[in-house]
């Protein structure tokens, strides 16, 4: 199976998993700190904020659900009005990083009020839809990189996005502007993820707490209630 290898080597249960606030702090080089539903309000007199995608700018995302403190990732590539790649932590799974994975706008009036994020166990969108409060900029755009570093929590990268596939994905994305794609529309190319093994060299050995089966059970309650 495609991600067998990212389970193995999963951080031990009860261990400190990575966050996605430090991570975020790393990559994008907006420097806040606290609970990443704090971040919009903390960046009001400190950065820009907006609801247009840039690389390396932070999307902060609200509260909702089980999602108690928010979440905020990194974009990483612009591939369209309603598409984009982003780079983030503790999402699919706890304490994975997944660089370069799907984003869509499905909010009605195209601002990334909310949004679908790729679900790496499943290989698929994930069922939920996710509201935001907008974009972060830094001063200084761009990515940095992320060296793993357990004072900050056990990571490992569960999966990185195929380049070929994002090559083709961008092109798709140029052919069909300026068109935007309705709010409703199903992307016409979802990218296929790879297993990155250099997770092998930093991550623990003991399984995960929770099974794959567990999470993509959670994905289909999900799906039954919406």
């Amino acid at each position: 199976m495609l991600l067998a290898a990212a389970w193995i080597s999963m951080p031990a249960f009860g261990a400190t998993a990575l966050q996605c606030v430090p991570y975020a702090r790393i990559v994008s080089g907006v420097n806040i700190w606290g609970d990443a539903l704090t971040w919009w309000d903390q960046a009001a007199d400190r950065y820009k904020r907006g609801h247009e995608p840039r690389r390396g700018a932070v999307l902060a995302f609200r509260p909702a659900g089980p999602m108690t403190l928010g979440h905020v990732a990194v974009v990483s590539k612009i591939l369209g009005e309603r598409r984009m790649l982003i780079r983030h932590a503790n999402w699919s799974v706890p304490g994975a990083i997944e660089e370069d994975v799907l984003a869509i706008d499905v909010s009605e009036e195209g601002d990334w009020s909310e949004v679908r994020v790729w679900h790496s166990p499943t290989q698929t969108m994930g069922a939920r839809t996710n509201p935001t409060f907008g974009f972060i900029y830094p001063d200084k755009p761009g990515l940095r990189s992320f060296d793993p570093d357990p004072a900050l929590g056990s990571s490992i990268r569960l999966a990185g996005m195929d380049p070929a596939i994002a090559a083709r994905i961008s092109h798709e994305a140029r052919a069909a502007a300026p068109a935007a794609a309705p709010a409703t529309a199903r992307p016409p190319a979802m990218p296929r993820l790879k297993m990155d093994m250099r997770a092998i060299a930093f991550a623990d050995a003991a399984p995960s707490g929770r099974s794959l089966k567990d999470i993509i059970a959670d994905v289909k309650r999900d799906a039954r209630l919406r």
